[in-house]
């Protein structure tokens, strides 16, 4: 059985106030020469189709055209919602979709059956589990403790009753603790959102969707094949591709790689404004239509630099400086440093920021009731 896995194509979006549907556009037809090429029993979606929960027509549109072209290939295709999108929407029309082969998740509903599909070596058995929240699995069972996000897909999976002698496929949503973020993507303060890998033991592969970067979650048999499309410059150095996922008998699985060459590439460049004017002529490169930030190293501003520099690199995102001058300046909590911490502990650190000196006894034990409410609530 040969899978091809996709996910968080992010229809719609725009990156630094720039739309990508066009990139999106282009990106999708390489997916489908892939697919040719492969020529795979299905496709999955791992989640997050749509940036927005209410996408624009465009973004409709293009998924709508490339839900088509995969249909016309008497492939069948299963697509999840993530915590991008609207679980209602991503449904609408499933049971009419189905008997096309293309396969929506419903909205989760306590029972997951799976879809089963035949090769020479028996049923593989794919389970179609979209993003959810502890809140989400409670409804269905009151009799159980359901806190954290491990305890909520545990309990969604063990609703599925795998058969441990068949081949047996699971596509979700989630972050599962460990894995590398990129600025792109929703970060959980505290690391609420992990999920423990030991959960997914029961299955021969698990296609996830939520992280950006392409990676295995302790090993190939747990995997994100990340975006199609970088989404942030923190995603600078990726090689975005999609994963071609191979199941023979029961235990054997064979994973690779098929590269994706984008239209426009999101690059970084370092330098002073006359080295950077002076580079590009220089230099043998596609910067003047790539997607571009910019940091320029001149002690002194150059005025206009961001109008002139577009004169050059024609899609230039970003400016930065770095020099004496912004090196000086306040250092801001990174992402990894507040992804550690608790909420307390963060707004602790504002409070001291903001008022020379620290909260007081009644205020954190004011301020930790008020987030466990919040949290609560959440959840």
């Amino acid at each position: 059985m040969k899978l091809i896995h996709l996910s968080d194509l992010h229809l719609g979006k725009r990156v630094n106030e720039y739309p990508m549907l066009e990139d999106q556009e282009y990106i999708l037809k390489k997916i489908l020469a892939v697919v040719d090429a492969e020529q795979p029993d299905g496709v999955i979606v791992a989640g997050d189709v749509y940036d927005k929960s209410v996408p624009s027509a465009e973004a409709v549109q293009l998924f709508d055209e490339f839900l088509g072209s995969l249909a016309r290939r008497k492939l069948e295709v299963f697509v999840i919602s993530g915590n991008h999108d609207s679980p209602e929407r991503i449904a609408f029309g499933s049971r009419i979709m189905d008997a096309g082969g293309i396969h929506m998740s419903p909205v989760y509903d306590g029972r997951i059956k799976p879809i089963s599909l035949n090769d020479a070596y028996g049923p593989v058995d794919i389970y179609m589990l979209p993003f959810i929240k502890p809140a989400h699995v409670r409804r269905f069972h009151e009799d159980q403790e359901i806190v954290s996000y491990t305890d909520a897909v545990a309990c969604a999976v063990a609703d599925m009753h795998p058969d441990p002698v068949r081949r047996n496929v699971l596509i979700t949503h989630q972050f599962v603790t460990g894995t590398a973020r990129s600025e792109s993507e929703e970060i959980s303060v505290g690391g609420s959102d992990n999920v423990d890998a030991e959960v997914f033991k029961e299955f021969d592969y698990v296609a996830l969707g939520h992280i950006h970067s392409p990676q295995n979650c302790g090993s190939e048999r747990i995997r994100y094949c990340g975006t199609p499309l970088k989404y942030s410059f923190s995603e600078a150095g990726d090689h975005k591709s999609v994963t071609i996922v191979e199941l023979e008998e029961k235990g054997s699985l064979k994973i690779r790689t098929a590269e994706l060459v984008p239209k426009r590439d999101l690059v970084e460049l370092k330098g002073t404004y006359e080295e950077l004017t002076l580079r590009s002529f220089y230099e043998n490169t596609n910067w003047q239509e790539d997607y571009v930030h910019i940091t320029l190293t001149d002690e002194e501003d150059v005025p206009d630099a961001i109008g002139k520099l577009r004169i050059i690199y024609h899609n230039l995102m970003k400016l930065d400086y770095d020099n004496k001058r912004t090196r000086a300046g306040v250092q801001v909590t990174g992402a990894e440093d507040v992804e550690s911490r608790t909420p307390l502990e963060l707004f602790a650190e504002f409070y001291e920021l903001q008022n020379n000196q620290p909260m007081s006894e009644e205020q954190t034990a004011f301020m930790e009731r008020l987030i466990e409410k919040t949290w609560e609530e959440e959840l």
